[in-house]
C-alpha cells in the first residue's frame, strides 16, 4: 500500500522553523486505543531519530515514522497547523496541501 500525506502550507512553515532550530526531528505517532472497539489516534511530535525508522523528506523538512505507524496509515493522512491547537493529523480540512508518497 502507498499511503500519502497532505501537509498544509501552515504546518509546513511550522515543521520548517522546528527543524532549523535543533536536533530533534518530527515523528508521526500511532496511537492505539481500545475496549471493545479499537481507534486510531495520530500525532506529530519532537523526538530523537530512530534506527529504523522510515524517513520522508519533503521541501527540505524531514519527517520520520516508525514501521509501526507506517503500517496504520490509511491510504492519505492529512497534517495541518493551527496555532490555538498545534498540529491536527488526520482530520479532514480544506486548503492548498503538498502530497507525499510514503512508499
Amino acid at each position: 500500500m502507498i499511503a500519502k500525506m497532505k501537509i498544509t502550507e501552515a504546518a509546513m512553515n511550522k515543521l520548517k522553523e522546528m527543524t532549523c532550530n535543533g536536533t530533534q526531528i518530527p515523528r508521526l505517532d500511532a496511537d492505539i486505543a481500545g475496549g471493545c472497539g479499537v481507534s486510531m489516534k495520530f500525532s506529530l511530535l519532537l523526538d530523537e531519530p530512530r534506527r529504523n525508522d522510515v524517513i520522508i523528506e519533503y521541501e527540505g523538512v524531514q519527517l520520520r515514522l516508525d514501521h509501526f505507524t507506517k503500517r496504520y496509515l490509511d491510504e492519505e493522512i492529512q497534517i495541518d497547523y493551527r496555532e490555538d491547537s498545534d498540529f491536527i493529523v488526520g482530520e479532514s480540512f480544506a486548503s492548498s496541501a503538498c502530497a507525499i508518497e510514503i512508499n
